[in-house]
Parts: structure tokens; sequence; C-alpha cells
């Protein structure tokens, strides 16, 4: 998973609006998608410079401009100066370690959140990054790199499925919005499968590893509460807000996304409160292993105690020991102290101490 806390050091001292990448150091190239639609007409095309963009900020279709790489400061530039981008939004979007947020400049709306997907082979969980400019005809998201969740919008799109054709910019960036918090279920759905795992493996064997993994679990739940709890109040201001570029139509998928958002943070919590309980059920259990290993060897040490005094006083070189000149000295006290032995076993088990 992604670094909890970005590094901003180098953007101290520096003017508001100065725009410095914030986040993984890409070398990559930029890749730029648009997808232009109505209900009869159809356009996507991948982009050669950023220049492409620009005819589509007056037309009346809708519009999605998706840009792959967020680290090519002349390109945001560019794109700010185009469509009237504030600088600060601008700043925000090259920053990666952004908390979801919304804010409304009457001529667009900024939205910016987390996109958690599993990376090839489903083995690493990779978060990065999304933010969005909602227009009255258009959305432009900006990933910090390429893949992402978006391909069943994109095929719906395509194949005019649904009702995305018939809506407007607003619903596109619904659609985005939610296609992310679906795959918080997704990803939801695996953590629960790995903590299943290890609750089997407490039980049966608590290994150093199990604490390992209880700890790498706790802090992938962190993150995802840092990055989905702040979208619960996203989703209810657009669900609310007063602006002429959501319609009320979509205010109802908004209102059914903000409950999908609340489910996710109760899953989250609940998994909070089962790996916390893992970790106590941890430590008892080590707590009592080793109560055990301390009981067998008290128990050890208990019954060589009395023996010990035996051997100890026949140890003693005196002279004069009555036992020292029978003949069948040697074997009596072994008899008495097997007697010894056998009785302490017996008392032992009968207060169910072995």
């Amino acid at each position: 998973m992604a670094r909890t806390i970005k590094r901003r050091g180098k953007k101290a001292g520096l003017p508001p609006g100065t725009l410095v990448h914030v986040g993984e150091r890409k070398v990559g190239k930029v890749r730029i998608t648009i997808i232009d639609y109505d209900e009869r007409h159809f356009e996507e095309k991948e982009a050669k410079n950023v220049e492409e963009c620009f005819p589509f900020k007056d037309k009346p279709t809708v519009t999605w401009i998706n840009i792959d790489g967020v680290h090519q400061l002349e390109i945001i530039e560019k794109i700010g100066e185009h469509f009237n981008i504030h600088p600060l939004v601008l700043e925000d979007i090259v920053n990666t370690g952004q908390r979801p947020k919304m804010e409304d400049f009457v001529d667009y709306i900024f939205v910016t959140l987390k996109m958690i997907r599993y990376s090839e082979g489903e083995k690493e969980k990779e978060a990065e990054q999304v933010s969005m400019i909602l227009g009255s005809n258009f959305v432009i998201s900006f990933q910090e790199s390429e893949g992402d969740v978006f391909e069943p919008i994109r095929e719906r799109i395509r194949a005019d499925k649904g009702r995305i054709r018939k809506m407007g910019a607003d619903y596109l960036a619904y659609a985005l919005m939610d296609a992310i918090v679906d795959n918080y279920f997704t990803i939801l759905e695996k953590l629960g499968e790995g903590i299943e795992d290890m609750e089997e493996e407490l039980v049966v064997n608590p290994k150093p590893e199990t604490l390992q993994a209880i700890h790498h679990m706790k802090r992938e739940m962190i993150f995802l509460r840092k990055s989905v709890w702040p979208l619960r109040e996203v989703i209810n201001r657009l669900e609310r807000w007063e602006s002429s570029l959501i319609r009320k139509s979509t205010s109802i998928y908004l209102r059914d996304l903000y409950d999908h958002t609340i489910q996710v943070i109760d899953s989250i919590e609940t998994f909070r409160d089962v790996l916390s309980g893992m970790l106590d059920i941890y430590l008892s259990s080590v707590s009592n292993r080793m109560n055990e290993v301390m009981k067998v060897l008290t128990i050890i040490a208990t019954i060589f105690i009395p023996l010990t005094l035996v051997a100890g006083i026949y140890g003693m070189n005196f002279k004069f020991m009555p036992e020292l000149e029978m003949s069948l000295g040697y074997p009596i006290v072994l008899l008495i102290m097997l007697c010894v032995g056998v009785l302490m076993i017996l008392y032992f088990r009968k207060k169910r101490w072995l």
C-alpha cells in the first residue's frame, strides 16, 4: 500500500499556487485520452498533445478527458489555463497526498479521492489519488499513473449500455466515483479473506509471523479509513449542494453512492475491531503458552526438590551414618525417592495441575 503520509518538504516556503509534484517520482510519458459522446454520437481517441483537448471545452456533447500522470507540470498548467482552473486547484492536483474533498468554484466542481486497486497478479494493492474537474459539459480526471477501475464505464459508453449516454457530465462524474467506491468492496473482500485465514492460524498455531501479519493488516485498515472516511462528507455535500452543475436526477444516484460509502466505512470499522481483538488473542495465546511451559518446568522442579534433599543428605561425607553400613541401603533410598516422586505426581493430577 502507498505511504500514509506523502513527503511535502520540498514545498516549504513556496507561495500558494506553485506547482510542485508531490508523490512517487515518475519519468514516463503522460497519456491523455478523450471520450466525447451524446445519445447519437461517440468519439474516442488518444491525444498526441494537450492542445487536442481544448476544442472540447465548448462542445454541446459530454466530454471525458482522462490524464494519466500529473508529474509533467507544463501539461497541468496548460489544462488549467484553457479551462480556467484556479492555481490552488492545480496545486492540489499535483500534490498527491490530498485528503478526499470537494470544492465548488461555480463554473466547475473540484473533487479529489483515493482509488485503490489490485496490481497485476492481485498480490499487492496500489493506491493513487484521482482528481476530477466537473464542468457543465465535461469531466477532466487526473490520475498518477496508467491503470484504473474505470474500464467498465468506458465499455458502457462505447456500447451505449444503461443511461450514461443519455445523461450529462454530472452523471459521468457520479459513475467514476461509484466505480472507485465499488472497488473498495472488492478490496475489503480480499482483506476479509486474509483476516479469516489469520484467525484460523491464530487459534491453531500462533507464530511471530502472525503478529507481523496482524500489524500489516492494521496499517492497511488505517490507510483505508483515512481514504474513505472523508469521502462520506464529500458525497454528502455533492448530494445536498445547490449547484447548477448537478441535476436533481443525479442527486438520487449520489444518495445511493453515499449509502455505499457508509457500508464501506462500517466494514472497515468492523475489521479494525476484529484485528484489535485478534491482537489481544495473540498476546493471550502467547502468554498462555508461556504459562504452560512455566507450569511444566515448575512441576518438574518441585518433584526434584525432595529428591535432591534426600540425595544431598546421603551425599554428606560423615563417617558415622547408620544407613551407610546397610547392604540394601542404596536400593531402599532409591525406592523411597521413587515413591516420593510418584506420590507427588499423583497429588498434582488430583489437583488438576497436570
